[in-house]
């Protein structure tokens, strides 16, 4: 039984049916749409250029070490090659050359190049099966320098070339230093084009901005009209976007990791071939190892601050031309 009193209506232990049944709260909707197609959009193209950014560190990681081992075995190694002549008998030139080179001050040791590592040498080019005694093929000696007391090159190719007049002396700086350039400018390049790659993204996230802003203009407008501060707008498109910056990034960098655990994994297994073998001593065993995998990790942290950031920065621009038109008006 229910009795009424100015309106109010009461239960019979004399409680207001409004105080009694709980209020249902209605849920305010975000300023910014949780899920849209610019919303979409933006996720799939921040994960496309954060698998870019990523690839390209990536590389840029591969030739920098490439580089680096380059420019160490200028100081480590040196090589001997002995040409084939008619007569001569190659074994003992080769024993000659190697106990010479291993006697001279500043080299800790001398290994020849047995004929099955010389065949899997040329195979990429003379195929499989190769007889390297029928055709006239060089041999080489790899001489291991001590890196703290280098010999005189010049006084030991002299050394060699008195007692094995086919043999010849390389100390690789040439093809190295010209090898080592290249990647320096390769190196350079890759930033370039990751920097690049950046700033596209900051960009996708302003045209986006602008696009949410757009079909919500009217909220924003009300909100700022009614006193909300331009700070607390700011904040929930930051947050938005944030979200949505990280999704992207989080996505293209895993998918960057897997192309890189991907390829380490074949090389891995197909090191036993020519053709790893030469794309072994170019690149390396194509691991970008842990600095590379933190510099993935700082891309997906930096393109979800950017996109936040540069979200933040496009609002507060708007809001300021609001306020500046408000003040041409008045």
């Amino acid at each position: 039984m229910t009795d009424t009193i100015s309106g109010d209506s009461f239960t019979e232990d004399g409680i207001a049916e409004s105080e009694a049944t709980p209020r249902v709260r209605r849920r305010m909707s975000p300023i910014v749409p949780a899920q849209n197609v610019v919303g979409r959009a933006l996720v799939s193209v921040i994960a496309i250029m954060t698998f870019l950014s990523c690839l390209t560190l990536g590389a840029v990681t591969l030739v920098r070490d490439t580089a680096t081992v380059w420019e160490s075995q200028i100081s480590r190694e040196a090589t001997i090659q002995i040409k084939p002549q008619d007569g001569m008998d190659m074994e003992a030139a080769l024993e000659s050359a190697s106990l010479i080179a291993r006697g001279f001050p500043g080299i800790t040791g001398a290994r020849i190049v047995d004929r099955e590592a010389t065949s899997r040498l040329l195979e990429p080019w003379l195929g499989s099966g190769l007889n390297i005694d029928e055709l006239p093929v060089p041999r080489l000696i790899v001489v291991t320098i001590n890196e703290d007391y280098p010999p005189n090159f010049q006084r030991l190719r002299e050394a060699i070339v008195a007692e094995v007049p086919q043999a010849s002396l390389d100390d690789h700086r040439t093809w190295v230093d010209r090898l080592v350039t290249m990647a320096r400018t390769t190196v350079a390049i890759g930033m370039a084009a990751l920097v690049l790659m950046l700033a596209a993204t900051i960009l996708s996230v302003v045209f986006a901005t602008r696009g949410a802003m757009a079909g919500n203009g009217h909220i924003i407008e009300v909100l700022h009209f009614v006193g909300a501060e331009g700070r607390f707008i700011a904040r929930e498109f930051r947050r938005h976007f944030l979200a949505t910056g990280m999704k992207g990034a989080a996505a293209g960098g895993v998918a960057a990791i897997l192309v890189f655990l991907v390829v380490s994994f074949w090389s891995a297994r197909n090191l036993a071939t020519p053709e790893a073998d030469q794309a072994t001593a170019l690149f390396g065993n194509f691991a970008i190892g842990l600095s590379g995998y933190g510099g993935v990790a700082l891309i997906v942290l930096l393109i979800g601050a950017l996109t936040a950031a540069t979200s933040h920065v496009t609002v507060v621009t708007y809001l300021t031309d609001i306020e500046n038109r408000q003040t041409d008006a008045g």
